[in-house]
C-alpha cells in the first residue's frame, strides 16, 4: 500500500508542476510586458515632471516653489492633513473596534457609511457641502447671518477633506480586528484590566502597524486631493488653493516650469509613502512571523 501510494505521487507530481508551471516564453513575455507598463505609465511620467520642472534650472525650480502663493498653498495642505489625519485616526479606531468587537443594530448601516466615500465621486461630496453651507444651501442664511465660514475657506476645505479619506485607517483595521478576535480582551477583562488598559496595552498593540499603515495612505489622500476641495475652496489665490488646486492654476497659465515644480512636491509625497508603505509592510510581516515562532516555541513537544 505504501509503494502504490509513493508510485501514485510520484505519477501525480510532475503533473501538478506541468499544470502550474507556464513555459518560458510566457514568463518573460508576462514579465516584459509588465516591466513595459510601468515604463509607460509610471516611471516615464515622474521622469517627465521633474525633467520640466527642471528645464529652466535650480533657480527657477526653488523660485517657483518659494513663491509666496505657492509657500501660502504648502502650508494649507498641511494645515488640512494636520487636522484631518488625526480626527480620521479616532474615527477609523473607534469604529473598527466597535465594528470588529461587539455586536449592536445598525453595525451594517456603518459599515456602508464606511464605504460611502469610494463609491461618491469626491466632486460629488463638494457639490454636498456647498448645499448644505453656501449662501444658497440649507444653512447658508444662519452661517452669513452669524458670520461663519464655512465654504470657500479652511473649514470647508476640511470637512471635504475629511470625507474622501475617513475610509482608509478604518478599512485597515476593520479586517485585522476581525481576524484577530476577542479572545486577548476577554482575558485581560478576566485578569482585571478596565475596558480602557484593555485598549491601550492588549487592543492597540496588536493593530499598531496596521493602524501606520493606515495612517500614511490617509495622509497621502489628504495631501492629494483634488476634486472635492476644488469644489469648496473657491480657488482664492494664496488662501484656499491647496497644492493640487495651485498646480492646475500654473497650468491653465502656461507656466509650466512652476506648475510642473510644485507638482514635483506631490511626487516626491508620493515616493516618501511608497517607501514607508514598503517599510511598515516588512515590519508587519517581521512583527508577524516572530509572534508564529513565540507562539510554537511556547507550544508542548507533542503539539508540535
Amino acid at each position: 500500500m505504501t509503494e502504490h501510494t509513493a508510485e501514485l505521487s510520484g505519477t501525480i507530481a510532475p503533473r501538478l508542476r506541468a499544470a502550474t508551471t507556464e513555459p518560458l516564453w510566457v514568463q518573460w513575455g508576462l514579465t516584459l510586458a509588465a516591466l513595459l507598463f510601468l515604463a509607460l505609465f509610471l516611471a516615464v511620467p515622474l521622469v517627465a515632471v521633474f525633467a520640466e520642472a527642471l528645464r529652466k534650472g535650480v533657480g527657477a525650480y526653488f523660485e517657483s516653489v518659494h513663491e509666496p502663493d505657492a509657500f501660502a498653498a504648502i502650508k494649507l495642505t498641511l494645515l488640512v492633513a494636520v487636522i484631518a489625519v488625526p480626527a480620521n485616526l479616532v474615527f477609523g479606531v473607534a469604529a473598527s473596534w466597535a465594528l470588529a468587537k461587539f455586536q449592536f443594530r445598525g453595525r451594517s448601516v456603518l459599515i456602508t457609511l464606511i464605504d460611502l466615500p469610494f463609491a461618491v465621486s469626491p466632486v460629488i461630496s463638494g457639490l454636498v457641502y456647498v448645499l448644505l453651507f453656501g449662501m444658497q444651501g440649507w444653512l447658508g442664511p444662519w452661517l452669513a447671518k452669524h458670520d461663519i465660514e464655512i465654504i470657500f475657506a479652511l473649514p470647508g476645505i476640511v470637512l471635504a477633506t475629511i470625507f474622501v479619506t475617513f475610509p482608509f485607517v478604518a478599512r485597515e483595521l476593520i479586517p485585522l480586528m476581525q481576524e484577530q478576535g476577542t479572545e486577548n480582551e476577554q482575558a485581560a477583562l478576566t485578569l482585571g484590566a478596565t475596558g480602557w488598559q484593555t485598549f491601550w496595552r492588549v487592543t492597540l498593540p496588536n493593530v499598531k502597524w496596521a493602524l501606520l499603515y493606515g495612517v500614511i495612505l490617509c495622509n497621502a489622500r489628504a495631501m492629494g486631493e483634488f476634486g472635492a476641495v476644488s469644489v469648496v475652496s473657491g480657488h482664492i489665490r494664496g488662501q484656499t488653493n491647496t497644492l493640487p488646486l495651485h498646480v492646475e492654476i500654473l497650468y491653465n497659465e502656461y507656466n509650466f516650469v512652476g506648475a510642473f515644480a510644485v507638482a514635483s512636491l506631490l511626487t516626491l509625497l508620493a515616493m516618501v509613502t511608497l517607501v514607508l508603505k514598503s517599510i511598515v509592510e516588512r515590519r508587519a510581516k517581521v512583527t508577524s512571523a516572530d509572534a508564529e515562532e513565540v507562539g510554537l516555541d511556547k507550544m508542548p513537544e507533542k503539539q508540535i
